[in-house]
């Protein structure tokens, strides 16, 4: 059962569509289905925006994993038909205990990573959403959010800067236009961002002030730790004045890396290129003698903090990614036994 919402006339180009995407569809499909971009998932529908307007989808068991930000095709009828590849994709391992990938959002030009300049900044946490942007493929921009709340934000700028010299990196109060309006080169007509960030980093505010609207409800600080209330609960697709499209994500309180080398090799490329000039192949870069990354640290060329994240980092992703692939190859297991036992069914009734 499908349900139409709306019957507004919006471009396949306003909403994100690339030549990427064109080249995935048949000339039948190009003349029978219609591309759709997934705007909402929820646990029993899925709301996708077409030229044609915006169309709510029943889940059925033979959909796959779907994000905000997808293509699908769909037919006139409003009936699913496939997802088109993804030219980028957010996902993270499902917080908790939980052995299993998360989508986050997909098919997104450029990924603003916002973090508060209040008692919430810091670097590592920086590093670990930009591992996660670099894995996708998506351009990162460093949004330092709360800016009037600090008395010098260009000192925690340049401390966001040295992490790498050609990162975009903005400091904004986000209730103040002039100042957002300093992220509009990234949001001309036909691109899509995402905002990414912990809990009560500001990214509610940034959003409505962008979109001149009240799409999130925002909390205010609180005083005893000077973080802001959560308050978006769910991933949603807006359409900026501007023209880009942006995506809006809960905050997230837990933030777990896995299947993700790509992304760490080039946020910590300084280290990277470091360890190639250590005596040993297989240095640690802990105590070994000739250790390129520990002479660095001493003569002051490298912070010892970023050293320690990278480590922390690479374990993780270690744990995590051993841990995701031992239960898809656990499922696969299952899945052969299901089938050899269906297989063997179907051989016994013949049979009778």
């Amino acid at each position: 059962m499908t349900t139409l919402i709306s019957q507004p006339v919006i471009s396949l180009h306003q909403l994100g569509w690339k030549p990427f995407l064109q080249q995935q569809l048949s000339l039948d499909e190009w003349e029978h289905c219609q591309p759709a971009r997934v705007s909402a998932v929820h646990r029993s529908r899925i709301e996708v925006i077409a030229e044609h307007g915006s169309v709510s989808l029943q889940v059925v068991p033979a959909m796959p994993s779907l994000a905000v930000g997808d293509w699908v095709l769909i037919t006139p009828q409003q009936q699913f038909v496939r997802l088109l590849d993804r030219f980028s994709c957010f996902w993270r391992k499902a917080a908790g205990s939980k052995v299993e990938e998360q989508l986050i959002a997909s098919n997104l030009d450029t990924v603003f990573i916002v973090c508060s300049l209040n008692q919430d900044f810091n670097l590592s946490r920086i590093e670990r959403y930009l591992a996660l942007a670099h894995q996708a493929g998506v351009e990162p921009v460093i949004v330092l959010s709360k800016a009037d709340c600090v008395e010098d934000p260009a000192e925690l700028q340049a401390q966001v800067q040295q992490i790498d010299g050609m990162l975009m990196v903005e400091a904004i109060n986000g209730l103040d236009p002039e100042s957002v309006a300093r992220l509009s080169p990234w949001c001309g007509q036909g691109k899509t961002v995402a905002f990414l960030g912990s809990s009560g980093a500001g990214k509610s505010t940034l959003v409505n002030t962008l979109l001149a609207t009240e799409a999130q409800q925002t909390g205010g600080i609180r005083e005893d730790d000077s973080k802001g209330r959560h308050t978006t609960t769910s991933r949603s697709l807006h359409l900026m004045p501007e023209g880009a499209l942006l995506v809006d994500t809960p905050g997230m309180r837990e933030l777990q890396l896995a299947d993700c080398e790509d992304g760490i090799t080039a946020t910590f490329s300084d280290i990277e290129a470091l360890a190639t000039q250590c005596r040993f192949g297989d240095c640690s870069h802990q105590q070994e003698p000739g250790c390129a990354v520990q002479q660095a640290i001493e003569s002051g060329d490298l912070d010892e903090r970023r050293l320690r994240n990278y480590h922390k980092l690479n374990r993780e992703i270690a744990f995590n990614s051993a841990s995701i692939a031992e239960k898809r190859a656990k499922s696969k297991q299952l899945g052969r036994y299901y089938h050899a036992i269906q297989k063997n069914n179907r051989k016994q009734k013949n049979r009778a």
